[in-house]
Order: structure tokens, then C-alpha cells, then sequence
């Protein structure tokens, strides 16, 4: 059974896509069958694994608003056992025309239920808000990753974050877990950046993973190229670091019977 995950921070600019994206893409380069969900109207994270504006094309919005089957909108990738259920710009509407719609909160992880044995991760981008589409996601995984700019703004946000947390395990999903908080943009030229990681690593300890993704061009440009760091430029700094990343979330899920990849040979 497939272990879903959320990228979430309602802080926008952290890196959100950028992991979800490259986090997906190492993970299916590791020989894992990988769903990457885009929950984000702005569909970054569909752009930037090379599809354009298509109307026709079944997204997330016709499986929240309209009920339709996640597995008619799904897309393959460049990338090989790692598939997208893409988004458009309709889903911005969706939290208003799902407000009166039974069962709100749920209409992703239903969606996602009879997909789950099909993948070893779901990986679901979130919007940079805790909006109807934010609580969808997070009521729809079982743990959230959360990423973090090496900024002292972002300790805020995070703190604020796990508050949220922990009023959605009171409400929607008592079994969310925090799968870890990831350290993104670090410029380890900065005294910042360190005091920054210092800080985080001395408030949550264990809970901050020990990956940290640098500040990469690479990783900038991979997007307009419609491919994730590991196709566009596999030797980078940013490609490296997610897929260092990749082994400690299949670590995690591996210390939880029934999520995550189960065979061995998957993950060596």
C-alpha cells in the first residue's frame, strides 16, 4: 500500500514544487512506483515536467469537483514509473464550488484510496495556503514533509504549521504524521543559513532531516526545460541532495508496516 505524503507549508517561495518534483523523480529512479498528485492551481509542478495548457486534458479539478476517476486523468512522465495527475487553472475555483459539497475535506483521499496499492509513494504538492485543497491533501496522507527556507522568517511559519497540524489530527486525520522538515536554499557561504539549520535542528531535532537541498541553478532551470534536476542535470549539487533525500523518506516508510516499498531490492 502506497504511502502518501504532503509537501506543505502555507509559507509561499520555500520549495515546495521544486521537492515534490525532484523528490518524485529520484524516488522513481530508484526502481519505485510513484504518483505525484498536483494540488496547486498555479500547476507548476505539471508545467514543470514538460505539460503545457491543454483544456481537454482531465486534471485534479474533474476528480475533486466533478467525482471523476483519478485514474482517467492520470499522465505518464519522462520519467519512468512515475506518473502525474496533473493540474489547470479551473482548480482555483474549486474550494468555492466545493463549500455547500458533502464530505468536503475528503474528496481527495477517496479519489486516492483505490490507487494506493498501485504506488509504493504518493507525493502530493500543495498550494501555499491552508485552503478546502491544503485540508484535502493533508487529510488524504499519512504524513506531511515540510520544507524550509534557511531564513529566520521560516521558523515562524513552521511553528504556525504544526500548530495547524495538530488541530487537523484533532478533526480530519488523527493518524497525520510529521515525515520530517526538509532545509531548502541553504547557502552554506552564510552565516545565516547555518544559524538558521542550527536553530531547526536544535528546536525539532530528529524531525529535520538530514538532507539539505542547496542553492542550485540547476535546480532553477529544470523546470523551463519540462524536467525534473535528475534528467536536466543528474551530477548536480540539487540532484545529488534529493536523491539523499529519496533514501531517508523510503527509510521512513519502511519503519511503517504497510507503507512504503516493502521489497529490499527497490531501494538498494
Amino acid at each position: 500500500m502506497g504511502r502518501v505524503l504532503a509537501v506543505a507549508n502555507q509559507k509561499g517561495g520555500v520549495g515546495k514544487t521544486t521537492t515534490a518534483i525532484n523528490l518524485a523523480a529520484s524516488l522513481a529512479l530508484k526502481g519505485l512506483k510513484i504518483l505525484l498528485v498536483d494540488c496547486d492551481p498555479q500547476a507548476n509542478a505539471t508545467s514543470s515536467l514538460g505539460f503545457g495548457k491543454e483544456p481537454s486534458r482531465k486534471s485534479i479539478y474533474n476528480v475533486l469537483v466533478a467525482t471523476e476517476s483519478a485514474a482517467t486523468a492520470l499522465q505518464k512522465t519522462s520519467v519512468e514509473s512515475l506518473e502525474l495527475l496533473p493540474s489547470d487553472k479551473n482548480l482555483a475555483g474549486a474550494s468555492v464550488e466545493l463549500v455547500d459539497a458533502e464530505n468536503r475535506e475528503f474528496r481527495l483521499k477517496k479519489a486516492l484510496e483505490p490507487l494506493k496499492p498501485n504506488y509504493d509513494f504518493v507525493l502530493i504538492d500543495c498550494p501555499p495556503a491552508l485552503d478546502l485543497l491544503t485540508l484535502n491533501a493533508l487529510a488524504a496522507s499519512d504524513a506531511v514533509l515540510i520544507p524550509i527556507q534557511c531564513e529566520y522568517l521560516a521558523l515562524e511559519g513552521v511553528s504556525e504549521l504544526l500548530d495547524t497540524l495538530m488541530r487537523i489530527r484533532r478533526s480530519l486525520n488523527p493518524q497525520l504524521e510529521v515525515d520530517g522538515i526538509l532545509l531548502t536554499m541553504y547557502d552554506d557561504r552564510t552565516t545565516l543559513s547555518k544559524q538558521v539549520a542550527a536553530d531547526l535542528r536544535s528546536f525539532f531535532g530528529t524531525q529535520v532531516f538530514q538532507s539539505v537541498i542547496p542553492r542550485n541553478v540547476r535546480l532553477a532551470e529544470a523546470p523551463s526545460h519540462g524536467k525534473p534536476v535528475q534528467q536536466y542535470d543528474p551530477a548536480s549539487r540539487g540532484a545529488l541532495s534529493y536523491a539523499q533525500l529519496a533514501e531517508e523518506v523510503i527509510a521512513n516508510g519502511q519503519k511503517r508496516p504497510g507503507q512504503g516499498p516493502e521489497r529490499s531490492d527497490q531501494a538498494a
